[in-house]
């Protein structure tokens, strides 16, 4: 299987590639690659380039693209995950499977049981991590899109949404699978996760002003890092089955 790598900037037939320092050190330390080799190359606009190595050098590298293949390995639905701020390591597990699963977006947000401290430069250096990590998600994954990121300092920010937008509460009255029929007539869905304390009434109240309806996903009440990805997972398997 050849190595993916996404290029920030946009692609053509036929066109030199010009390599960072740490995609070059990726090529040669890390997968031993060679001039000559080839690799896959994508822009995040659909789609994907087969390229040749041209060189390696030490803190510099270039490609040129061979052919272009029209390639989707997209979820169908468009689904965006809103993903009430934890600690680190768990919202980065949530970008990471997230995105191998197919999420299109994902908007990492404060809520009234979370007191996470993040501004200024801590912040920005927390978000290009995680960028990085949904952009390394969707090169093992195959994806030919990247999805979006971005902070929200409380549910308030958030805008209303006008259709299929549900947050996830053990005690809502209807599942996913009652749901799909809109979620899949619209192509598109908003699925907020809670804390690790779960939604407060005070956010629940905000989410429901903007138009969210709760969703129960079993008798089973799932860890904070756990929900979006098994989401994802099922409407991935409803989708197959009715198709």
């Amino acid at each position: 299987m050849l190595i993916r790598m996404f290029i920030p900037y946009d692609l053509q037939p036929d066109m030199d590639c010009p390599l960072d320092v740490d995609m070059v050190h990726y090529l040669r330390v890390v997968m031993r690659q060679k001039e000559g080799g080839k690799i896959i190359l994508f822009d995040g606009r659909g789609g994907e380039y087969l390229a040749d190595i041209v060189s390696l050098e030490h803190k510099s590298g270039d490609c040129h693209t061979v052919q272009f293949h029209d390639v989707c390995r997209e979820l169908p639905l468009h689904a965006h995950i809103i993903q009430a701020a934890n600690r680190s390591e768990k919202i980065e597990h949530v970008l990471q499977k997230g995105t191998e699963l197919g999420a299109a977006a994902f908007t990492v947000c404060m809520s009234e049981r979370m007191q996470l401290r993040l501004q200024g430069s801590k912040l920005d250096k927390r978000l290009q991590r995680w960028q990085k990590i949904i952009i390394e998600a969707a090169e093992q994954s195959g994806r030919t899109c990247i999805p979006t990121l971005q902070w929200l300092p409380r549910l308030t920010a958030l805008p209303t949404i006008s259709r299929a937008a549900y947050y996830l509460h053990p005690e809502g009255n209807h599942g996913l699978g009652e749901y799909f029929p809109v979620i899949q007539h619209n192509q598109t869905v908003t699925l907020a996760v809670g804390p690790e304390g779960g939604w407060s009434s005070r956010d629940m109240k905000e989410l429901q002003e903007r138009n969210f309806e709760p969703l129960c996903f079993g008798p089973r009440v799932m860890r904070t890092e756990t929900a979006a990805p098994a989401l994802l997972a099922a409407l991935q398997a409803l989708e197959a089955v009715r198709e």
